[in-house]
């Protein structure tokens, strides 16, 4: 995060004669109270510098690194995840590959009668049950699903980079987001590759837009 040429001045400042009051940080610039809120209000929200009412502006000695880091753990799956594409488990391989393209994504979350998590479904596990002379219509999606409990799920909230890393160290392009329900798991959202991705867009957008 690079901060302006002011708010570097600001941060030094701080950081040699903290705690000290907005006024008489103003006052060592030559500038006005006005002119320098905004900086200061910058410089508060992004983590570099803690305001204590009646006392001044403290620095908080973390870089702008550890702020970034400390940020991005403070996301959590509610925040990002989104709606989920579920079948059931007597639904065909055929219609299940139909609705994987549809919809155009990486997994589909396979559930019971009673709407309990009981599989997930990949392109991968499609593709392999494609190939050969079989009969997509007449196999159901249980046959072939990846099942309970050898599933990586996620609760809302829990930290969005834990889910990231889930992703990459079982190589899966998503994970189901559940609520605990009376014997078995409801889904209520999924979080993806594209979810991190955006997340992580959305974080370089803010902060461009702040400093």
């Amino acid at each position: 995060m690079e901060l302006s040429e002011r708010q570097k001045k600001i941060v030094e400042i701080v950081k040699e004669n903290g705690p000290i009051t907005g006024e008489h940080i103003a006052d060592r610039l030559d500038l006005t109270r006005a002119t320098l809120r905004p900086d200061l209000a910058i410089l508060t929200m992004a983590g570099f510098l803690e305001a204590r009412p009646r006392v001044g502006y403290f620095y908080t000695g973390k870089t702008g690194s550890e702020l970034l880091t400390e940020k991005i753990k403070k996301f959590k799956v509610h925040e990002y995840q989104s709606v989920p594409i579920v079948v059931k488990e007597n639904v065909s391989v055929y219609d299940a590959i139909t609705t994987i393209f549809l919809e155009d994504v990486g997994t589909l979350f396979v559930v019971d009668d009673q709407a309990h998590l009981t599989g997930v479904l990949s392109r991968k596990d499609l593709l392999r049950a494609s190939i050969g002379q079989k009969d997509l219509s007449a196999i159901p999606v249980h046959i072939i699903m990846t099942r309970m409990p050898n599933i990586a799920v996620c609760r809302k909230e829990d930290p969005l980079f834990e889910v990231a890393e889930i992703l990459i160290d079982r190589q899966i392009d998503g994970v189901p987001v559940v609520k605990d329900k009376e014997n078995g798991l409801e889904v209520v959202g999924r979080i993806t590759k594209t979810t991190i991705t955006k997340a992580f867009v959305e974080l370089v957008t803010d902060t461009d837009q702040h400093f």
